[in-house]
């Protein structure tokens, strides 16, 4: 099968990273990218050695695929153009600003057949990847996010700018419906909630304890995942995890009638996965998709329902705070 002809829509701090592997990445034919300022276009161009269009038009004659890097209020109109015309599109967290947007891009591609991935990178985070094949029906999860303030991404609530990634991997370890949720937040150093946290129950009577803030100290990606089987401990940060298990030669009567090291029962497994930048594995995912090779790793609905979860938690929040009121539902890339 011929290259895919892909493109990048938009090159800001992130945007440059995805022109930046995809003009490396093999089977494609990178065409170039569209950034509405004419500035940064010049400079990401001459960076990268990468041609900068004049126009989104023009670049959409131009390929079959794209990524779509602006901020978040414009992603619906960006990724609508797109998908009208067939292309396929990879669009970052979160999909869109709102469910109608969401929904409304959805039927679109259905419609023209364009497929849409959703850019929840941490998918493909080595720690996720190394622990999947040890998950089993999780009860209880835990999850930590926590950064130091970054004026990016702080024009919105934190959970729209953070926590979204942890809701997406929490759905999908434990799988099925978000039947309740319960959630807290302030704001800290900007008008938008910097700190939450929420509780999300599921339809299986799975629970995940999520938190984020984004005025830390320092930056930590941690989950801890509780099954029947064991406790799997993972850095996401890191990349790496554990997963402790009880022994299979340990008789319980036996370890009942005296004290012991918690080395006598349990099994310590390291969780190992290959090396692979996660945007670098996100981009090959969807290319795959693109050429028929593999169905949508993270699939637009998948992204649409992350968003649900997130703006239920924003409007939880700001239910116990009105001065937050309509704060939380502006979002950006």
């Amino acid at each position: 099968m011929s290259d895919v002809r892909a493109g990048v829509i938009g090159a800001g701090a992130l945007g440059f990273h995805h022109v930046r592997i995809m003009r490396e990445m093999p089977g494609v034919a990178l065409a170039g990218f569209y950034e509405a300022n004419p500035e940064r276009a010049a400079f990401v161009a001459r960076e990268l050695g990468v041609p900068a269009f004049p126009s989104l038009e023009a670049l959409l004659d131009a390929i079959d695929a794209a990524t779509i890097v602006v901020p978040t209020p414009a992603h619906y109109a960006v990724a609508r153009q797109a998908l009208e015309r067939g292309k396929h599109l990879l669009i970052e967290k979160p999909i869109a600003a709102t469910l109608d947007e969401a929904d409304e891009l959805l039927a679109i591609a259905r419609r023209t057949g364009a497929l849409v991935q959703t850019g929840h990178v941490e998918r493909f985070n080595r720690a996720i990847r190394a622990a999947l094949p040890y998950v089993d029906r999780p009860r209880f999860i835990e999850s930590d996010r926590l950064a130091p303030f970054n004026p990016r991404g702080s024009d919105v609530a934190v959970v729209l700018d953070l926590m979204i990634h942890d809701i997406d991997l929490v759905r999908t370890l434990v799988g099925g419906a978000v039947a309740g949720l319960s959630a807290v937040g302030i704001p800290v150093l900007t008008p938008f909630v910097d700190i939450a946290n929420a509780r999300l129950q599921f339809a299986s009577g799975a629970v995940a304890n999520i938190t984020a803030s984004r005025v830390s100290r320092e930056r930590t990606r941690k989950l801890r995942i509780f099954q029947g089987s064991g406790y799997l401990s993972l850095d996401l940060a890191a990349g790496n995890g554990e997963f402790y298990r009880l022994r299979t030669d340990v008789d319980r009567a036996e370890l009942a009638k005296a004290a012991a090291s918690v080395e006598a029962f349990v099994e310590r497994v390291p969780l190992e996965a290959p090396e692979g930048e996660p945007l670098r594995l996100e981009f090959a995912s969807f290319l795959a998709a693109v050429r028929g090779e593999t169905p949508v790793a993270v699939t637009g609905e998948d992204g649409r329902e992350a968003l649900a979860v997130a703006l239920g938690i924003v409007g939880e929040i700001e239910r116990t705070l009105p001065a937050l009121r309509g704060a939380g539902a502006r979002a950006s890339a």
